[in-house]
């Protein structure tokens, strides 16, 4: 099915943290949305591939996808090299996404700033009629280009090109990311502690919320960046 808005993922969950309010709001004005994950987070301290799997599974009903699907890249492992953009590129042609919201130009797990690249060039790569991809049905697909690339914002601060009011959709968010009941905060788990498991992570993720929302006037909101100038219709419709 052809998506709107379709967000990708180095890791389940990389959504939800970072740029699952955007896409609530993309649906509330009636647009199909959907996730790419790159990998099944299997290095991941805790948790399994399995519960991976299924917290991934219901974050996307919490998020009413029209769309979800993990293209099993090696975790730690995957390159932004021919074999991984041209399976990319044919994820692109199989959506058709208008536009593409990717990880971080760069952050504190490598695999961040390596799927921006990979999604960056996968997408220019996804426009050009030379490169032939097969879809699931085995037939040739037709290139396809998104129409702009935007990078959501992780843990490492960097200034946000334009900021997203998610304020009505933060509860929804909110919920998204405690369905990865293995990744975060539990005071019952028996898993090791990890860097996104403390109270204080939980704090962190809110605060940045509340700190891009301040920027633009809202309680809370979600950055990006962009790969050129933002164009704009009409000066009057900007928050």
């Amino acid at each position: 099915m052809k998506l709107d808005v379709l967000a990708l993922g180095a890791h389940p969950d990389d959504v939800e943290m970072s740029c699952s309010g955007t896409l609530l709001a993309a649906a509330a004005a009636g647009k199909t949305i959907g996730i790419i994950d790159f990998t099944r987070g299997e290095l991941g301290t805790r948790g399994t591939p399995e519960t991976r799997a299924e917290e991934s599974e219901r974050a996307s009903r919490i998020l009413s996808l029209d769309a979800r699907e993990n293209l099993g890249m090696a975790d730690g492992f995957f390159r932004n090299d021919r074999e991984h953009q041209l399976l990319l590129v044919a994820a692109i042609r199989r959506y058709q996404p208008d536009v593409v919201l990717c990880n971080a130009i760069h952050d504190r797990h490598p695999d961040h700033g390596r799927a921006a690249q990979l999604a960056t060039e996968a997408c220019f790569l996804s426009g050009l009629r030379m490169i032939e991809t097969l879809g699931e049905d085995g037939q040739p697909q037709a290139p396809w280009r998104p129409r702009v690339v935007y990078h959501y914002i992780q843990d490492r601060q960097i200034p946000a090109d334009f900021v997203v009011d998610i304020t009505a959709h933060w509860p929804k968010k909110w919920e998204s990311i405690q369905a990865y009941k293995t990744q975060f905060h539990d005071p019952n788990s028996q898993e090791p502690a990890t860097y996104l498991s403390t109270p204080a992570f939980s704090d962190f993720m809110e605060a940045r919320a509340r700190e891009f929302g301040h920027l633009i006037g809202a309680q809370y909101g979600e950055g990006f960046t962009r790969e050129r100038p933002v164009g704009v219709r009409e000066i009057t419709e900007l928050i």
